[in-house]
């Protein structure tokens, strides 16, 4: 899985088109690459919980349907996903 701005804590959206870093305050688009300065935010796509089964669309615990790209830093289920 490629990691993208639209992916980290420090990226605040301006439109759907375009934001902000907010450590460079450059402007950058949500498809820019991860870069060394970037932290990971919690998303339903990072859960060990979260089952894919479309592109957009998966189910959380097997029966809530949720998108991989919601933000799930309140979710009292959220484990991060661990590769074995």
């Amino acid at each position: 899985m490629d990691l993208t701005c639209k992916d980290c804590r420090f990226f605040l959206p301006v439109d759907v088109f375009k934001g902000i870093c907010k450590i460079s305050k450059e402007k950058i688009t949500p498809d820019d690459r991860f870069c060394d300065k970037a932290e990971k935010v919690p998303k339903c796509k990072f859960c060990g919980k979260y089952l894919a089964e479309q592109d957009y669309l998966g189910k959380c615990i097997g029966n809530t349907m949720a998108f991989p790209d919601m933000i799930a830093a309140k979710c009292a289920d959220f484990e991060w996903y661990t590769q074995n």
